[in-house]
């Protein structure tokens, strides 16, 4: 895969443009074998895991998810949670970044987790994940007080896979992928 497919920007306004081939997945956690990821977010995801000894403590809820698969979930919230609710934490079916494999959410391991929103808090052995996330490739995709420009709610649980050290760069920068996508499209201008 090119540095292009990782810092993919995928949103409402830009659709999933490249889907890996399912041989081009891996499970990033040993004891979820069918939650998948884009291998090398994998790899990166499964090594950050063991640097903090948190695979029984930090599980992959989601990973990559078909376009089937994700318009089964909208269809699935829009009867159970409605409109509102679900424009706010379910992506448009073609333009989650689930589809591409570069997504993860993950969760505080419980008996009991919510697959729409897992509890993933920012203490402990989480707020350590946090920290460590961009020297490893992963951004939190969708921090509180930048809704207006994701268009998504806060979502603690959901990393994105950006890589090397583009992942650190947006997060010193306090930006997110929408504008650090807008910021290098106009210094190429």
């Amino acid at each position: 895969m090119n540095r292009s497919f990782y810092l993919q920007l995928v949103n409402p306004w830009h659709p999933a443009m490249e889907i890996p081939d399912p041989s081009q997945l891996a499970a990033p956690h040993p004891d979820y074998p069918d939650i998948l990821m884009e291998s090398r977010a994998a790899q990166a995801l499964k090594s950050l895991l063991a640097r903090l000894d948190a695979f029984d403590r930090i599980v992959p809820v989601s990973g990559f998810r078909s376009h089937q698969q994700q318009q089964k979930i909208w269809d699935d919230s829009m009867k159970e949670n409605g409109y509102l609710f679900t424009r706010q934490y379910v992506a448009i079916p073609g333009c989650s970044e689930h589809e591409t494999g570069l997504a993860i959410d993950l969760a505080a391991n419980a008996p009991d987790i919510d697959f729409i929103r897992p509890d993933f808090p920012y203490t402990g052995i989480y707020g350590q994940f946090r920290a460590l996330a961009p020297s490893y490739g992963f951004i939190l995709r969708y921090p509180a007080g930048k809704e207006s420009i994701t268009r998504i709610s806060e979502e603690p649980w959901h990393f994105r896979y950006v890589g090397v050290p583009y992942a650190s760069i947006i997060t010193n920068r306090g930006l997110v992928l929408e504008e650090y996508a807008d910021s290098n499209e106009r210094s190429v201008s």
